[in-house]
């Protein structure tokens, strides 16, 4: 396991993929969070070298695919999608991730289990080629699957299931935030394999708000209340042999309000926090 840095799960803004691997290495972050359609725009060679230069690993990078959309733009980032995954494996980083809105106002859950399924089988399949994996993101707060008409995803077990229907590379990416909120446990992450996490996020909780209410926007840097079990979440993975990377989704106003240096380096120390309490 990794820390990896997002600028943009943070609320900074930065200039490029250069800019943002060199504020991450003047932090200590071993990877970088990135975009595949930048780094194929500056070249293999030329992304190579940033990595080399920061000694700061590419860690995984954003599903370019708007499945959610109509056929003409899911047709067109399709198209799209080898090149990009070419660029991915010369780059020698074999992980995506998504995440899948958990309702519908239109869709059953057969029917929106049907629509991603069809949608992004074929997707996993182009990745495949590649040896690329693909994680999908539960989002598990009941504030924001009980509010949809056709409540979709939003547990572990149930996108697993999705998993299975997409592609055998095709598993998760785990989020301390909803594994909290869907009331899961280090339990339910030792039914995992390693191969099965593909990607990591980690958060807390705002203290005082039962499980229930809690709101998907509204969160905190890991290990800042101590609400969600962080060390437990962190120890399990490394148990299982989790070696990905690690990245801190806060959603954080007081972090967004902070200069760049500022807002990493409290990243950087509230990562490192939860690092030790996990003993890894």
């Amino acid at each position: 396991m990794f820390r990896s840095l997002s600028p943009g799960a943070i609320g900074v803004k930065v200039g490029g993929l250069e800019e943002g691997m060199e504020l991450a290495a003047r932090h200590g972050f071993e990877g970088y969070h990135f975009g595949i359609g930048e780094a194929a725009a500056l070249g293999v060679e030329k992304v190579k070298e940033i990595s080399e230069r920061t000694e700061v690993r590419l860690s995984a990078w954003g599903f370019p695919v708007n499945f959610r959309q109509d056929e003409v733009v899911y047709e067109k980032d399709m198209a799209e999608l080898p090149e990009l995954a070419k660029v991915a494996a010369e780059l020698g980083v074999l992980r995506t991730a998504t995440w899948i809105m958990p309702g519908s106002e239109e869709l059953t859950y057969e029917e929106n289990f049907r629509f991603h399924a069809e949608r992004l089988k074929p997707a996993a399949a182009v990745l495949a080629e590649y040896g690329i994996r693909l994680g999908l993101e539960y989002v598990a707060p009941k504030t924001s699957w009980a509010r949809a008409k056709h409540p979709f995803a939003h547990t572990m077990e149930q996108m697993g299931a999705l998993c299975a229907a997409v592609g055998e590379n095709v598993g998760f990416l785990m989020d301390s935030w909803h594994w909290y909120c869907a009331q899961e446990t280090v339990e339910d992450l030792r039914t995992l394999s390693a191969v099965q996490v593909v990607d990591v996020h980690v958060n807390d909780a705002p203290d005082g708000i039962a499980v229930d209410e809690q709101a998907d926007t509204v969160r905190a840097l890991p290990g800042e209340t101590g609400v969600i079990g962080i060390a437990g979440f962190l120890g399990t993975l490394k148990d299982i042999g989790y070696d990905g990377p690690v990245m801190v989704e806060p959603f954080s106003d007081s972090l967004r309000q902070m200069e760049a240096e500022a807002a990493v380096a409290t990243t950087a120390e509230a990562l490192e926090k939860v690092w030790k309490q996990a003993r890894i």
